[in-house]
C-alpha cells in the first residue's frame, strides 16, 4: 500500500465520497503554498489528475471547485484516479460488459434468486405476496427492491396499481 500522510488521506478519502471524484473542496485549514505542495506531491504520483472543461469559471480563492484556469480561460478540475482510490483501498467500479453480466446473475436458489423470478414472472408481483414467499417483512421486500436490485445489480424495477391486487411490480426486461 501507498505510504500517504494524513492531509493527503483525508484528500483523498473526501474525493472518494463525492459523485463527481473532485478533490476540491480541500480542508479548511490547507491553502496557498501548502496546498501547492500537497496537490503537488499527489499529481506527481499519479493519485489525482488535472481533467480541463470547457467551462470558463475562474479558479476561486477558496480553491472552492476549480483548481485554475488554462491559458484560454478554460477551468482545470482536480479528481482522484483509479490509482489514488486504489491508495486508499477502494476497487474502481467495474463497467465492462463481463462483470456486469455476472452482477445480474445471483446463486440459484437464493432469496435474492426467487426475488428475481417472481419480478420476471408475466404478472409481477406485489410486496405482501413476495413477503410471503420469502417469508420476509415488507420493509425487507422494499429495501431488497431499493437496494439489492436497484443500486447493486443496476435493476430497472417498474410498478403499477392492478385492481384486485394492489401495487404489482416487474424487472425491465
Amino acid at each position: 500500500m501507498t505510504k500517504l500522510s494524513d492531509t493527503q488521506l483525508v484528500i483523498l478519502s473526501a474525493a472518494a465520497q463525492r459523485e463527481d471524484r473532485n478533490v476540491l473542496p480541500l480542508p479548511g485549514s490547507l491553502r496557498g503554498g501548502a496546498a501547492q505542495k500537497v496537490i503537488g506531491a499527489l499529481m506527481k504520483r499519479g493519485l489525482i489528475a488535472e481533467t480541463v472543461t470547457d467551462q470558463r469559471a475562474k479558479a476561486d480563492p477558496a480553491l472552492n471547485r476549480i483548481w485554475r484556469n488554462d491559458e484560454d480561460g478554460c477551468a482545470i478540475l482536480l479528481h482522484i484516479t483509479e490509482a489514488g482510490l486504489a491508495a486508499i483501498g477502494i476497487e474502481p467500479e467495474q463497467t465492462d460488459a463481463g462483470s456486469a453480466s455476472k452482477a445480474h446473475t445471483p446463486r440459484t436458489g437464493t432469496k435474492q434468486a426467487k426475488l428475481i423470478e417472481m419480478l420476471r414472472a408475466e404478472g409481477g408481483a406485489t410486496i405482501d405476496e413476495i413477503a410471503a414467499v420469502l417469508q420476509w417483512r415488507p420493509h425487507t421486500v422494499r429495501g431488497a427492491l431499493a437496494g439489492a436490485l436497484k443500486k447493486k445489480l443496476g435493476l430497472t424495477i417498474t410498478s403499477e396499481k392492478v385492481e384486485g391486487r394492489g401495487r404489482v411490480y416487474r424487472l425491465e426486461t
